[in-house]
């Protein structure tokens, strides 16, 4: 997940490694160990020569902020914190096997520490992805609550694109015809026809996938073979030597925490304080682990929602114990599968997918998918769509208009495609992903085909390089969610017993929620002033109880507005 203001397309993975022993998805250990040890040593030589060149800040116009998502009331505030922002670049090698080769920036942000009598050191940030910025992460954690913008007070925040992203080094990959760029250019906008997914049209799309991940991958392979993970990891070193720190703290969030864990392992000596929340599996390059661990928490959240209808049967009608709205829904599903849905006023027909999408809700859209569930037991095909049908697929919505001239990007395809499938070792044959496609389904019912693996990097030419982790005694504090889907709450533990640390449990459903929640926010803040670790809890985001049953969902800890529950059929085999 990006954090702050959305959602990571994409999944982590689960697995498990033995602590103590690095994690590698091929070759040898000691194959993996001697080459990362020439490239940490070039790292470390990058590190001790590499300077800072600060810039004047790029300015914001308020119609840019507003694209942003920035509230309208935060203008002022972000404006007051912009001008205390340091903005400058770090030349990074390419390559650290060539430290002599060509080079790159890294563009990066300083928020100083406001009490410089107390200063303890500079924390980087990351929001997620891959492929997000994280330039303007320090602003926007002021701007999340006060309870967060005490972490400026001791800390030097520094904000920073990786290799690949926003204000650094940047590389698109050509859209097929030659119209554009694309992030994954064999993805298939409009998607196969409504209905189950069969084996020919999965070949069909899986096939477009290939060629499009080939035609990616070999268009540039000197710069998209160096976006990994590790290599982050070793420009994070970089900056740190730029900025004449003898050690550095972190605070990292869903893939973020996958740098953090991967920067630990690296350089165990210059960690100070780390803080990680949401965190991937140690096996997270493997993208059959990510979906199956993913389907089977969606699966699991959607027992839970089936619990909360039940108790509200009343209200919504769709059984009045456990079971029998579980039969209800899987029932809607199938039947969607067979005849989809076409409404008069939703251009596109609604099928079983649509019908997992709705199950999948976090209990913060509860209140907004179970009035479309309901709506769809008494709907008439042909007919226009109810009311809260339309609400979540957006049949009237408007597409944003593209954003005004200089908005910084927020996220790049093609560096989030590459850092994925530059570290996935897992089976890329077609027949590999039809059959854990069709087990998803088998095993998770109701909302399986909507979250059933897709074959991301099939196609993708250049040889995985899987990320590498060692356990290490240093100070790092760890944040799981119970409920949530996207990173579930076991890979926590998993990557506690390979890289070491504490686990602070969160019993919510939102994917990253921990510096939004102030409740949450003041352990992430006692945690980095003190370095005591906390194996306690918090509350997460939860629903407004004020809302009740038929009410809007709201997490009344977020300082944006709650968003709503959105359907894009568009995407619904993306392959992304």
């Amino acid at each position: 997940m990006r954090f702050g203001r959305r959602t990571a397309a994409l999944a982590c993975a689960a697995g498990f490694a033995a602590a103590g022993v690095g994690v590698g998805g091929t070759g040898t250990a000691e194959a993996a160990q001697g080459t990362q040890g020439t490239q940490d040593a070039s790292a470390a030589v990058a590190a001790a020569a590499s300077t800072v060149v600060w810039q004047a800040c790029p300015q914001y116009s308020d119609d840019i902020l507003a694209a942003l998502r920035f509230r309208p009331e935060d203008y002022a505030a972000f404006r007051a914190i912009w001008a205390r922002t340091e903005c400058g670049t770090v030349s990074v090698p390419l390559d650290y096997r060539d430290p002599g080769g060509e080079h790159i920036t890294i563009a990066l942000t300083r928020l100083k520490a406001q009490d410089s009598a107390h200063r303890r050191g500079i924390m980087f940030m990351n929001p997620g992805g891959p492929g997000g910025s994280g330039y303007l992460m320090p602003a926007n954690l002021m701007l999340q609550s006060s309870t967060d913008a005490e972490l400026n007070q001791d800390y030097d925040l520094i904000g920073f694109d990786p290799r690949g992203i926003g204000y650094s080094t940047t590389y698109e990959c050509p859209r097929p015809g030659g119209s554009g760029s694309a992030g994954n250019a064999g993805s298939a906008s409009d998607g196969p026809p409504a209905g189950p997914l069969t084996k020919e049209q999965a070949r069909q799309y899986y096939d477009q996938n290939v060629a499009g991940n080939a035609a990616c991958s070999s268009s540039n392979p000197t710069f998209l073979r160096q976006l990994t993970t590790s290599n982050v990891a070793r420009d994070l070193n970089t900056i740190r030597g730029a900025l004449h720190e003898r050690r550095a703290s972190y605070f990292g969030v869903s893939w973020g925490t996958q740098l953090g864990a991967v920067y630990r392992s690296l350089y165990p000596a210059t960690i100070d304080r780390m803080w990680l929340d949401s965190v991937v599996s140690p096996m997270a390059y493997k993208f059959s682990y990510r979906f199956a661990g993913t389907s089977r928490a969606t699966e699991g959240g959607f027992h839970q929602f089936a619990q909360w209808l039940a108790t509200h049967n009343g209200t919504y009608g769709l059984g009045d114990t456990p079971a029998k709205v579980e039969a209800t829904v899987l029932a809607l599903r199938k039947q969607a599968d067979t005849t989809p849905w076409r409404f008069s006023d939703i251009d596109s027909p609604l099928d079983g997918t649509f019908i997992g999408f709705l199950a999948s809700a976090p209990n913060l859209a509860w209140t907004q998918a179970a009035p479309a569930l309901q709506a769809l037991t008494t709907a008439t095909n042909g007919a226009p769509a109810p009311a809260p049908i339309k609400a979540v697929v957006g049949g009237d919505r408007q597409p944003a208009p593209p954003p005004p001239a200089g908005t910084p990007a927020q996220f790049d395809n093609t560096a989030s495609l590459a850092y994925l499938c530059n570290e996935d070792t897992s089976d890329q044959s077609f027949d590999a992903f039809w059959n854990q496609y069709q087990r998803t389904i088998t095993e998770n019912p109701v909302t399986g085909e909507y979250t059933a693996l897709r074959p991301t990097c099939a196609g993708w030419t250049l040889p995985p390089q899987p990320i590498t982790l060692r356990w290490s005694p240093g100070s790092l504090q760890m944040s799981g969610h119970i409920y949530e889907s996207k990173t579930p709450y076991p890979w926590v533990w998993q990557m506690q017993a390979t890289v070491g640390g504490t686990v602070l449990t969160v019993p919510d459903f939102i994917h990253g929620s921990v510096a939004h929640v102030p409740e949450c926010a003041a352990h992430v803040v006692a945690y980095f002033e003190t370095g005591h670790p906390d194996s306690g809890t918090c509350p997460g985001a939860q629903p407004d109880p004020a809302a009740g049953a038929a009410g809007a969902a709201a997490t009344a800890t977020d300082r944006h507005d709650a968003q709503p529950y959105v359907y894009d059929r568009a995407k619904r085999y993306s392959f992304q």
